[in-house]
């Protein structure tokens, strides 16, 4: 074949550095984009945040007067062209949006968040008011004791064993093998201070199993309620010897265990589901872990509209003083010469950030407000009311690529009446009904909670007669389909839901 010269046109998609930094800030959660935006505040001198604390430090002038050290407005001249490089917007990226250049591209105000504080800040009466372990709790009563102190040294060496629930999973054997030989411990020594320890409060700590645990319990209830002494000693029968038969719920096998009536069971049953299967929760870390919502529905003119959250949207801009110098043709002090470069492409990479975080939460918002709209019952009337929804229904709408709505709605949180749910809660697959229509599994799941929850507990329904229930409202759902949408939410087979 003889070589030849060819000339040939053709477009192809370039993934130009703006590009790649807009999809990836798209595909962050709010927790990751500000450690994103930490860590640029960190590597560019030039972004800076116009909601830093920091701005408002109380600072002295020359003149003895005490001034408030606030950042400068920005000026028009932030924005400019004048650094010698074209400043142009970010490509448009696959969420086939071009950054828009109405308003300023080097600050981002959007709402300020509260005051930050340091951590070394924290009040005399925050660190005075920790909580106290289980751990500290049981040293505290080990030293009230009169126990002798090898008792309390054996009596520790347990408590250092137990686990966050209060159990003591190693044998004694196990704990006999880690004491020093010189120490000569024997086995009974162990199983006294065990026993000691295992009447410490809470009731129940130092327990092997769940029955000894439940045993302890009632124990300590026997001593203090002695009117209860037929129920407590049905209760101790069923956590000692019969606790399997509980668990299964098999109401019958257990009456005839114990040789009571009904009421009796009845009375003991109540009387175990008030025990503490995990004494030391109590003195566990309580503290919740809140989801922020990066957006909020609200209902304006009977119309359900979403608004992005003020306290998730960061304030940046491009350092102005730098800015201006740049503008000026002129290099910071020390900068001159070749450095010049450096530092004006970090005055474009801080736009780029601007802009790209700017577009992201345009992005959120548009999607936002396509999922409500389409979703607008289930906000009026809950989860009984949901629509089936796919990706490709709401990329249609907002005219971006499947893959960008993926992004969008990946932990990203939504505050609606009925709580903060994740965008892809929205999302479902469907099942035909009767009518020849569509019915969303979120609202199947809802319709199988609510005949569950308006059962007869005594009798519950099967998966079959649920399925039959639902397939009279005109939804057609196999018995299988049934059985895993209740495994999905948590919920026990009929044999678990059975009481008497």
């Amino acid at each position: 074949m003889k070589p030849a010269l060819s000339l040939r046109l053709s477009q192809h998609l370039a993934l130009t550095p703006q590009l790649q930094q807009s999809i990836r800030l798209l595909q962050l959660s709010t927790v990751e984009l500000n450690q994103e935006i930490e860590q640029a505040l960190a590597d560019n001198p030039l972004l800076e945040r116009d909601d830093d604390p920091l701005a408002l430090a109380v600072r002295v002038k020359p003149d003895g007067s005490i001034a408030g050290n606030e950042a400068p407005a920005p000026g028009p001249g932030a924005d400019g062209d004048g650094d010698g490089e074209g400043n142009e917007a970010p490509a448009a990226g696959e969420s086939g949006e071009a950054a828009g250049d109405a308003g300023s591209d080097s600050t981002l105000d959007w709402g300020a968040r509260g005051e930050g504080r340091s951590e070394d800040d924290d009040s005399p009466r925050e660190w005075a008011g920790t909580a106290t372990t289980l751990k500290d709790h049981l040293l505290a009563q080990v030293s009230c004791t009169k126990a002798s102190p090898r008792d309390r040294a054996l009596v520790e060496l347990l408590i250092d064993a137990l686990d966050d629930d209060g159990y003591l999973h190693q044998s004694l054997e196990d704990l006999l093998a880690i004491c020093p030989l010189e120490a000569e411990v024997e086995r009974d020594e162990l199983k006294t201070a065990l026993r000691l320890l295992q009447s410490f409060d809470p009731a129940g700590v130092g327990a092997r199993d769940v029955g000894e645990c439940l045993s302890l319990q009632l124990s300590a209830m026997a001593r203090t309620s002695p009117e209860l002494t037929a129920v407590i000693a049905h209760a101790r029968a069923i956590v000692s010897e019969h606790l399997p038969l509980l668990a299964a719920r098999d109401f019958l096998k257990l009456r005839r265990a114990l040789g009571c009536t009904d009421d009796e069971l009845r009375a003991a049953h109540q009387l175990i589901r008030t025990l503490q299967p995990h004494p030391g929760v109590a003195f566990g870390d309580t503290r919740a872990d809140y989801v922020v919502p990066d957006v909020l529905v609200r209902k304006v003119k009977n119309r359900w509209t979403a608004v992005l959250n003020p306290d998730v949207m960061p304030r940046l801009r491009v350092n102005q003083a730098y800015a201006d110098i740049l503008k000026r043709n002129r290099a910071p002090r020390g900068t001159e010469g070749p450095d010049r470069a450096q530092w004006t492409t970090r005055v474009q990479e801080a736009r780029w950030l601007i802009r790209n975080i700017q577009q992201r939460f345009d992005t959120i918002l548009r999607v936002s407000q396509a999922i409500v709209d389409r979703q607008h019952n289930f906000f009026t009337h809950g989860e009984i009311a949901m629509r089936p929804l796919v990706l490709r229904e709401i990329a249609d709408t907002v005219e971006l690529h499947e893959s960008t709505i993926s992004r969008v709605t990946a932990s990203k949180y939504m505050a609606t009446p009925f709580g903060v749910l994740e965008l892809k809660f929205f999302f479902g697959s469907h099942v035909a009904t009767e009518a020849g229509g569509e019915a969303s599994s979120t609202a199947i799941r809802a319709l199988i909670k609510q005949l569950i929850g308006a059962e007869d507990t005594r009798n519950p329904l099967p998966d079959s007669k649920l399925a039959e229930l639902l397939g009279e409202q005109g939804i057609v759902v196999a018995r299988r389909t049934v059985a895993k949408y209740r495994e999905a939410m948590k919920i026990p087979a009929v044999a678990q839901r059975k009481s008497l």
